[in-house]
């Protein structure tokens, strides 16, 4: 079946998957859109389960400063190879978790941060868990996971800070 260049640049700009993995896609998917697009997130989840065991040594500290200075959070992102941390892409997500930070004040990256016995709403207290605040349909889990599938390594969050003025 023929795969409209529209329905191609669509796809594209809604997954940020190559030219090649959304016509593939839109193939399987008999041309819609919606379909093509959960399935490349399917897969974008796969390629990031095969890739999470890998070492991620390498990336970047991203700092974000917000209501004229009143707060601030600094991020550092790992990934696996210089090269991706200079992409746009990977500045772009790491620029984003800064953003999250200031703007919801996580306490700990993930739910295995949690020390045990704490009762505490991991949606609310983990930055993973947590909803991605330009688009509360996804988490900032499900933000790393199409980063992964973009660059094809593995990315994590090592650390986090959040500062606020008079706090």
């Amino acid at each position: 079946m023929g795969v409209s260049a529209e329905a191609i640049k669509q796809l594209r700009e809604k997954s940020g998957a190559g030219v090649m993995d959304c016509k593939k896609a839109l193939e399987k998917c008999s041309g819609d859109v919606e379909s093509a697009n959960k399935l490349l997130r399917e897969q974008g989840l796969a390629v990031a389960a095969k890739r999470s065991s890998r070492v991620a040594s390498q990336g970047l500290i991203e700092v974000y400063v917000h209501a004229g200075g009143r707060i601030g959070a600094m991020v550092e992102v790992n990934c696996e190879s210089d090269f991706v941390a200079r992409t746009e892409g990977f500045k772009q997500l790491a620029h984003e978790l800064a953003m999250q930070v200031a703007a919801i004040n996580p306490q700990y990256v993930g739910a295995e941060d949690v020390p045990a016995g704490e009762k505490v709403n991991p949606a609310e207290v983990c930055l993973l868990q947590q909803p991605y605040i330009r688009d509360p349909q996804k988490t900032i889990q499900d933000l790393i996971v199409e980063t992964v599938a973009r660059t094809g390594e593995n990315i994590r969050v090592r650390r986090f800070a959040r500062f606020e003025l008079g706090n």
